[in-house]
């Protein structure tokens, strides 16, 4: 059943700031475009530098811009703590250079994000970190992977291309059972749709570069959860790779935040009915979005998902040329990487392999459902099918 209305408590924390007289009442956080920060003396300077992380002396640590983005992202993810990072990437891969050393063994979903993927098999190489790769579907997929060493979980649920979900509640009551940190990406759901921190896990990522953002023109990533965490990823993976978010970045993400729960809304609408569309194409198998009664693990969803993304995938045993050819033949959905904007976009690919053991593995193509009116996205379709199933 599709979710349409959305928590009051969200619409506020993104609406809702007091007048700031210190502003002259402005309704923009100004851009604090600054490398520095003087000060009138020198004992009040000592005492900044005594904590750089709190203080603002330097804009690779605090940025008056960036830092109110992260107190509302903060209040989104009801966290104690936010860091932005200068890309998802950046705050993903300076949480785990941060919370790892050489000789921990992580536990990851194998559905993760190529580059997650890459980077923790870096460390695997350079530094010794043990990762292994589970399905994550079922709890004993994390259960069986348990080692002594085990440091942290690493979840991302939906997944980005099957959307294949993880018990979060029982993750994270795993991991607490056995002292391990627990760490999601949950960039498709936002916290419009998924709160993961308040199912018991540890640290919640984003790539704000995708809704947050919601126009296609900025990079940016955050990291959420409790202060002594955010804490060591801040003086680790923040101040010393120096990947910040610019106060012009987050200028643009606070502007794309004013609108998020309104976005949401439309997305989630959209990809329902374009992927309950699909559904009905004879040359689909298959349609991979957690807010269909078909997908495997509905239940799940609709116990940890206040709504839908409209970023979905479907299978075909239509060969990948053909559906390129179809995605070549689309007028309004561009070829593209990334999503959350406004513009549709398609991607086209192949099923790993261990989901057919015959080896005939459907071909997959990934639609991101952007803020078009739905019916011209459903002709658009349509009329490429007609084009390619013709030839």
């Amino acid at each position: 059943m599709e979710r349409t209305h959305m928590n009051e408590e969200l619409h506020n924390i993104v609406s809702h700031d007091e007048v700031d007289t210190k502003h002259s009442g402005a309704v923009n956080i100004p851009i604090y475009q600054n490398s520095l920060f003087a000060f009138e003396n020198y004992e009040s300077f000592e005492l900044a530098m005594k904590d750089v992380l709190a203080a603002t002396v330097y804009s690779r640590g605090n940025n008056p811009t960036v830092q109110y983005l992260e107190s509302k992202i903060a209040e989104l993810e009801a966290a104690e703590q936010a860091r932005c990072f200068a890309s998802g990437m950046a705050a993903i891969a300076g949480s785990l250079h941060a919370l790892l050393r050489s000789g921990d063994h992580v536990i990851c979903v194998n559905q993760a994000y190529g580059p997650t993927r890459q980077f923790l098999d870096e460390l695997s190489d350079r530094y010794r970190v043990e990762v292994t790769y589970v399905d994550g579907c079922l709890l004993s997929d994390f259960e069986e992977a348990l080692r002594p060493n085990t440091r942290l979980i690493y979840l991302e649920s939906p997944t980005s291309g099957l959307f294949q979900l993880q018990d979060l509640e029982g993750v994270a009551a795993l991991a607490k059972r056995e002292g391990i940190l627990t760490m999601i990406d949950s960039s498709w759901a936002t916290p419009c749709f998924q709160r993961p921190l308040t199912w018991g896990i540890d640290l919640v990522l984003h790539s704000m570069t995708k809704y947050f953002s919601g126009h296609s023109d900025c990079l940016g990533g955050v990291v959420a959860g409790r202060a002594d965490l955010i804490g060591e990823i801040a003086n680790k993976g923040y101040m010393l790779f120096g990947g910040v978010m610019t106060p012009h970045t987050a200028s643009l993400m606070i502007r794309g935040l004013r609108t998020l729960p309104v976005r949401m809304e439309r997305h989630q609408k959209s990809g329902l009915i374009i992927a309950e569309h699909m559904e009905k194409h004879p040359v689909v198998n298959q349609v991979n979005h957690p807010g269909l009664p078909s997908h495997p693990q509905h239940a799940l969803a609709r116990k940890q998902l206040d709504g839908y993304g409209s970023l979905f995938s479907f299978e075909t045993q239509l060969p990948v040329e053909s559906l390129k050819k179809w995605a070549d033949a689309l007028r309004y959905f561009r070829i593209g990487v990334s999503w959350g904007g406004f513009e549709s976009l398609v991607t086209v690919g192949q099923t790993p392999a261990k989901r057919n053991l015959a080896g005939n593995n459907p071909s997959v193509a990934r639609l991101y459902i952007g803020l078009e009116d739905p019916n011209t996205l459903i002709e658009d379709i349509e009329q490429a099918w007609r084009q390619v199933i013709k030839a």
